[in-house]
Order: structure tokens, then C-alpha cells, then sequence
């Protein structure tokens, strides 16, 4: 989170010591830590660890995603509009993300709010559908990544692309990759 070395290097980490730096403030405990380690840029393992909860997603690429040693998966939402939706804030969205978001939760069931990193632990284990995000950095998604994967779901930027050290730091993960078309859909409007 504290600066960027040879990032060029086969093996990389990207720590976050705290996801969720107000919730951990306020004593809030939906803070986490967020580990992931890139293979020549693609994130292949990562972990979210919520130590108040006593709860770890553990992400390796390839295998399936678990929740303190069981496997978890996530949950076939068939549209939007039967769909759980979380983000950290609404606060995040400025300009054209705020009317993009906007469009997005008006077309879902439920939107929900404060989650941090614990939203994409709930997204792994089948709870929510969706999360969308903007204004996120590296620390913040790419240990998302394998957690997401490896439970069944898809996460990439608004545009569909996979997420990497220089994405724009918009994030939108869903449990199922027709879902994530319709959201995806919704955000462009």
C-alpha cells in the first residue's frame, strides 16, 4: 500500500494491511487484510482475512476458493433484478460513475453499503451477487481476484478487462458471468 518496487520481477505482493481503514477506526469489524501474490502481473493467490470475524478466503488459481478450509462457491442470481448488490460508499462514484452506478442499482433487488473487503468475501460464499467499486487501487482488487475466481465468479474493470496494476481502479464482480454481462450492461448504460 506504502509504494511500488520491481514490480517488472516474475513473483510480486500486494499487501493491504487494512481494507477498510474507517470500519477498523470505529471499531467497525468488516475491516480485513488483503494479500495477493501476481505471477508475471496475474494475481494467483489471494487471501481476505477478517480477523475480527474470524473469517479467511483463501484464493489460489486453479483451485477452488475457501472459507476457513471449506470450499465455498458463489450463487447463480439469474438477473439483475433479483440480485444483492454491495459497494464500500456511494460516496466513491463522482460524474459519470455516479450515473453509472446509479443505472446499476436501480435495476437490482437490494443494494447494501459498508462492506469493504468483506463484500467480496460474501460474493465468494454465495450472500451477494454482485459489488461494484471505483476509485480502488491495486492493494485494494488484486487480491479479490483469485478469491472470486476460484468460488465461480467473475471480476474485472467496468469494461470487462482483467484487473492489473494499472487498471482504473473501477471494479465490478458478480457471481456469475451472465450476470456480470447484465451488470456490466447497466453501468454503460
Amino acid at each position: 500500500e506504502h509504494g511500488r518496487a520491481r514490480l517488472d520481477a516474475e513473483y510480486v505482493w500486494v499487501l493491504d494491511p487494512i481494507d477498510g481503514t474507517k470500519s477498523f477506526v470505529i471499531g467497525k469489524p468488516l475491516f480485513g487484510n488483503l494479500i495477493a501474490v501476481l505471477h508475471e502481473g496475474r494475481p494467483v493467490v489471494g487471501i481476505i482475512n477478517c480477523p475480527a470475524l474470524g473469517e479467511r478466503w483463501v484464493g489460489v488459481r486453479g483451485r477452488p476458493t475457501t472459507l476457513n478450509g471449506r470450499p465455498v462457491a458463489t450463487r447463480a442470481c439469474p438477473e439483475p433484478a433479483a440480485a444483492w448488490l454491495a459497494t464500500t460508499t456511494p460516496e466513491m462514484f463522482e460524474g459519470a460513475d455516479d450515473a453509472a452506478f446509479a443505472r446499476l442499482r436501480r435495476g437490482v433487488r437490494h443494494a447494501v453499503y459498508g462492506g469493504d473487503c468483506h463484500s467480496y468475501g460474501l460474493l465468494a460464499s454465495g450472500t451477494l451477487d454482485l459489488v461494484a467499486e471505483a476509485n480502488m487501487q491495486p492493494y485494494d482488487y488484486m487480491a479479490l481476484v483469485p478469491v472470486i475466481e476460484g468460488a465461480g465468479g467473475v471480476v474485472t474493470d467496468w469494461s470487462g478487462a482483467p484487473l492489473g496494476l494499472e487498471s482504473d481502479g473501477r471494479v465490478l464482480a458478480a457471481g456469475t458471468a451472465a450476470l456480470h454481462a447484465a451488470a456490466r450492461r447497466l453501468l454503460a448504460g
